[in-house]
């Protein structure tokens, strides 16, 4: 009767799955429970139907727009104070501790994110979003994942490197990609459709669609075609 119920929420929700039919009982009304927790904390934290776990932080949410179904797991911070809205779409998830930072220094007003239809990300990622982040539909990624879409300038030696400003191209993840855990991506990274990413990896540069991509730094092992 609870998987029956579980299941039927989970297809409301767009999941396709099926419920392993060995997972007991005591664990589906746990999480059932927590959700129903998480969703009345939503509703108190951001006046809206969103799953959001304890300590969560939201910094001008006027700036933050959350599509059906989405969880933002314990200890959370999202900073909306970006050039453009933040943007989280249907059935959006990102772990606990992770952090969503846009204005790193106030010489720059920062971009902010955006992650599309059906992403989810793990624990302990880290969003630095001052020059943008654009994750598209489908994307999963493991934990202890960091963006830096900000470059240092060092070029001139007259300078203290702190002195000469940064660059920002942005960061932009296609559709449909798998990235592994503990993967860095640097300003500037492009990668394709259909991707995947191997955990370690050092990422900097443009990737095309369908390519297998995983070093440091990171480079094209394969294709997936």
């Amino acid at each position: 009767m609870l998987k029956n119920l579980f299941q039927y929420l989970l297809s409301k929700s767009g999941k396709n799955y099926t419920i392993d039919q060995r997972i007991p009982d005591s664990l589906i009304y746990q999480t059932l429970t927590n959700r129903l927790i998480m969703l009345i904390r939503g509703y108190f934290k951001l006046y809206r139907k969103v799953y959001v776990g304890s300590n969560c932080r939201f910094l001008n949410i006027r700036n933050i727009s959350i599509g059906q179904h989405v969880t933002i797991e314990n200890n959370t911070t999202i900073d909306g104070f970006a050039s453009e809205k933040i943007c989280l779409g249907n059935n959006v998830k990102i772990g606990a501790y992770s952090k969503v930072t846009c204005t790193s220094h106030f010489s720059k007003y920062g971009k902010g994110l955006k992650m599309g239809n059906n992403s989810a990300i793990g624990d302990f990622t880290h969003f630095g979003a001052s020059g943008g982040i654009d994750i598209g539909n489908d994307v999963i990624m493991g934990s202890f994942i960091s963006f830096h879409s900000e470059n240092h300038n060092f070029e001139d030696t007259t300078k203290l490197i702190r002195e000469q400003g940064v660059t920002s191209k942005g960061i932009k993840i296609g559709n449909n990609v798998w990235v592994g855990a503990k993967v860095t991506f640097l300003d500037g990274t492009v990668i394709g459709n259909h991707c995947v990413v191997a955990a370690g990896a050092v990422v900097n540069g443009s990737y095309p669609d369908f390519s297998v991509i995983g070093g440091i730094p990171a480079k094209i092992i394969k294709s997936i075609k």
